[in-house]
């Protein structure tokens, strides 16, 4: 009989994850940690088993029906089975609602984005909508609109699956997706005073969503982004009907393809002003906020699962005699994986302690200036190196892992919606130019940086501790040098940004591994701290303006 390779498995993804069960312990009050274990645990066996069940029936994919038999419009959406369970889930288990409940004060954050990294992979992307409508119930609350705090923000924390509402977000357009102050979209009153909204949204990610927020221009409201308008819809009637909106198609994306997002039409469909008729973008601002935030948490979900997978299969696969977990070089590989993971993880997981202590009223001025200047920084970084790390992951498994079945391609596809979504790299790294140049971001880095690093320097991490001191000189000089210069500042942004990330990631990661080595008597989060802050965290290319612009229009 011809050989057959055994797959990668998983385990209950909570028990396996050192990572998680340690942070978890050094974050949280013991009895925090119990009531919250349950769910943890639950979730983790969860994703094992969804992961197995994926790789025996294929993943579904919604559809779109236009017309009925008669001939008329329905637009009807059929959804992937997985997204049916994933929606009961999520209310069970209240993937949103633990965000916003009092019982765990300001950990509320850490307990709810435990569950979701859990989660994420097995949900097939249902953590999109769920990243909206947390972000549509902070906005919401933060509008001060009795009305539609009352009608809607109940609905959006319910843990029951019948009363459970999720949000959209619709705000791009075929004029742009960050740059919105071309919004062609009208808001416009009718003879009985209700405000209706005419415009192509082009990408509305999860059409089938219960409301949603979407940018329109007043009639009569001059150009630019600041005569937006913030509007709340209920885009469907209760049999389920569309009020004044046509799905024109579903998207053919590359990836998230469970997700059904298309483009609609904006016919007169009603909607109630979140707040007053213009500055709709710092209205909203709130939900790009809790998303990025999300976008991270999926990001770092996304490469554990992958350095899980490529584990388990270096254990299974014999190769020239011996496992490769027993071979040098993959073990290296494996090694930086896992390191590059564990810095990621850190620096996701601190900025949700952040967020929830700034919920809970428990910020400070030098830590919310660091919490605006982290949030970009690590939504642009852990979705970049999400899809690094995917990638290398499919090349583990060799010629394995470019086969379909294996369900490791649509790891690597789903990945890449990471660094796009909710802003990219390069808009991002402009935002960050925009926290420093406001003032407070970086002298709030600086000092969390000292205090994190001195923790470290009692662990014997001293050479690791100097590395990371020597990268963040050299990015803080540079920006020294280069704030004079609004074109050289633009064009390092990038560079700058990554290396920000990079380096406060390290400083979190040595100092866990000092608290993990005195307190659990394990060497391994020292170790990666360690190889992390080896592999580089810092560089800026030698940059010649001409050359940079004769190559970017090179077309020949």
């Amino acid at each position: 009989m011809s050989f057959v390779q055994s797959a990668a498995e998983l385990g209950n993804q909570y028990r396996d994850d050192r990572v998680l069960r340690s942070y978890l312990k050094r974050t949280l009050p013991p009895d925090t940690l119990a009531a919250i274990e349950p769910d943890l645990d639950a979730l983790g066996e969860h994703a094992a088993v969804a992961w197995r069940r994926s790789l025996q029936s294929p993943r579904g994919e919604p559809s779109l029906t236009n017309w009925d038999a008669t001939g008329e419009r329905i637009d009807r959406i059929d959804l992937a089975p997985q997204w049916v369970e994933a929606r009961e889930i999520a209310a069970r288990r209240g993937l949103v609602a633990a965000g916003h409940e009092a019982t765990h004060g300001e950990h509320a954050r850490v307990h709810q984005f435990a569950m979701v990294y859990l989660h994420h992979v097995a949900s097939a992307f249902f953590t999109c909508p769920l990243a909206m409508t947390d972000g549509a119930a902070v906005c919401l609350k933060a509008s001060g609109n009795a009305i539609l705090i009352e009608r809607a923000v109940p609905r959006y924390l319910s843990r029951d699956p019948a009363q459970f509402w999720i949000s959209g977000q619709w705000m791009t357009e075929t004029t742009g997706g960050s740059d919105v102050s071309g919004t062609q979209t009208q808001a416009r009153v009718d003879a009985n005073g209700r405000w209706r909204l005419y415009g192509r949204k082009w990408f509305t990610s999860a059409i089938n969503a219960d409301t949603a927020l979407a940018l329109a221009r007043p009639e009569g409201s001059p150009a630019g982004a600041d005569a937006l308008a913030l509007f709340y819809l209920e885009p469907r009637r209760a049999d389920g009907r569309w009020r004044n909106l046509r799905v024109q198609r579903l998207k053919p994306k590359l990836g998230t393809r469970e997700l059904p997002s298309a483009e609609t039409e904006l016919d007169g469909a009603p909607a109630e002003p979140v707040g007053e008729l213009k500055h709709g973008v710092r209205l909203i601002a709130p939900v790009l906020n809790v998303t990025r935030a999300w976008n991270a948490v999926c990001a770092i979900a996304t490469m554990r699962r992958g350095v899980a997978l490529a584990r388990d299969y270096a254990n299974r696969r014999v190769v020239f005699g011996r496992p490769l977990a027993e071979q040098a070089l993959h073990v290296e590989t494996l090694a930086d994986l896992q390191a590059e993971f564990e810095a990621a993880f850190h620096l996701t997981f601190y900025v949700v302690e952040l967020l929830g202590r700034a919920q809970a009223g428990r910020l400070d001025a030098a830590h919310h200036g660091l919490l605006r200047l982290l949030t970009p920084l690590v939504k642009l970084w852990t979705g970049k190196l999400a899809v690094a790390l995917s990638s290398e992951v499919l090349e583990c498994f060799g010629g394995a892992g470019y086969i379909e079945d294996t369900g490791l391609p649509q790891l690597l596809r789903d990945a890449q919606v990471l660094p796009i979504w909710e802003g990219t790299t390069n808009v991002l790294s402009l935002d960050v130019l925009r926290v420093l140049r406001a003032g407070g971001g970086l002298t709030g880095y600086l000092s969390a940086q000292r205090a994190l690093l001195a923790e470290a320097e009692t662990a014997d991490l001293g050479a690791a501790v100097r590395t990371v001191r020597d990268a963040t000189g050299t990015l803080t000089e540079w920006l020294q040098r280069a704030a004079s210069d609004p074109h050289a500042l633009e064009a390092g942004a990038r560079e700058l940004a990554i290396g920000l990330a990079r380096c406060f990631a390290a400083s979190l990661t040595l100092s866990h591994g000092a608290w993990s080595q005195r307190v659990e008597n394990d060497p391994r989060a020292s170790a990666a701290a360690r190889r992390f802050a080896a592999r580089g965290l810092a560089r800026f290319a030698v940059r010649h303006g001409d050359d940079a612009r004769m190559l970017a229009g090179d077309v020949s």
